[in-house]
């Protein structure tokens, strides 16, 4: 089994192959996306064992992507084919200015909006040691909302390391008090907080650092580390702070997937027992190296590429 859990919704990401309004493109590209496979195929090309639990349709793109998680030597015995629910479909424009693409999904209703309870229940935690969740399942549903939380307090009462990653998607919220009150309750579950200082700023009003990190510790110390952007990232552990700078980027493809590839990066040198500090460098290097790649995940490093790329651009 894998020494890393996973839970979330993958859907099949359809590329435009040409710039221009969606409605006009004729053909496209099959791939996969979704925050959680990101971090997950991030987490395998640095040599990590995975297994992703999900609820796929018992339909052609629910069949590839549990093919394509195959391929990414991602764990697969936990997904789960849904005769009545279909896999949900994100479509992408293809940019040409490096600014964030537009990326519409129909997930509405899908197989993975169906997770439950009884699901996470078939979780073997043995030899795990890190759970990692983004508030995106949680948006979902009700059923897979009661699922996260369930997921992180069964975790967390098994001494498991849990990370979480807010990954805000205001649109799939019946409102934005529900999700912001949503998420400050699922960060009192976790031991390492991701936001972006964007999210923060949704979150708590503020884009006050200290601040930020006086409302998320009001429940108990965390590993705080705020990522923004072009900065680097701000790193709070243990009552000691620092912020490591990012990496120069030549030319701004895709933005979508950065962040994730940025919690692979982190998550990866956590489990591999280097510094925090150290463990958010890799995360900044990975965050630049998938912003100069299109598609969402098709830039995430093995190791020797990871290294390479710091040690030229330190």
């Amino acid at each position: 089994m894998g020494e890393v859990i996973l839970v979330g919704e993958p859907m099949a990401l359809l590329l435009a192959d040409e710039p221009g309004d969606l409605k006009n493109v004729a053909h496209f590209t099959k791939s996969m996306s979704g925050a959680e496979v990101n971090v997950a195929i991030g987490l395998t090309r640095l040599n990590h064992k995975v297994e992703y639990m999900t609820r796929l349709g018992d339909d052609p793109f629910g069949y590839y992507i549990e093919e394509s998680l195959r391929r990414n030597d991602i764990g697969t015995s936990y997904v789960q084919f849904d005769d009545e629910y279909k896999t949900g479909i994100q479509l992408k424009n293809y940019v040409l200015d490096g600014s964030d693409p537009y990326a519409p999904y129909y997930r509405k209703n899908s197989a993975a909006s169906h997770i439950s309870i009884r699901d996470i229940e078939k979780i073997d935690f043995k030899g795990v040691k890190l759970v990692h969740i983004t508030g995106i399942l949680p948006a979902l549903s009700e059923t897979t909302r009661e699922a996260v939380f369930y997921l992180m307090k069964k975790a967390q009462g098994r001494g498991i390391t849990v990370s979480f990653d807010p990954n805000l998607r205001p649109a799939l919220w019946s409102s934005k008090e529900k999700m912001v009150s949503t998420m400050k309750e699922l960060m009192q579950y976790a031991d390492i907080i991701l936001p972006g200082i964007a999210e923060c700023e949704v979150l708590f009003g503020t884009d006050d650092i200290h601040k930020i990190v006086e409302e998320i510790n009001r429940h108990g110390q965390k590993t705080i580390i705020i990522k923004q952007g072009s900065k680097g990232a701000y790193v709070y552990k243990d009552g000691k702070e620092s912020t490591i700078p990012g990496f120069k980027v030549e030319k701004v493809e895709d933005t979508v997937g950065a962040g994730d590839g940025f919690a692979a990066g982190v998550l990866s040198g956590i489990l591999d027992g280097i510094s925090i500090e150290e463990s958010v460098k890799r995360g900044n290097a990975i965050g630049a190296i998938q912003v100069m790649h299109r598609g969402d995940n098709e830039g995430l490093p093995t190791m020797t590429q990871l290294q390479d790329f710091i040690s030229k651009n330190s």
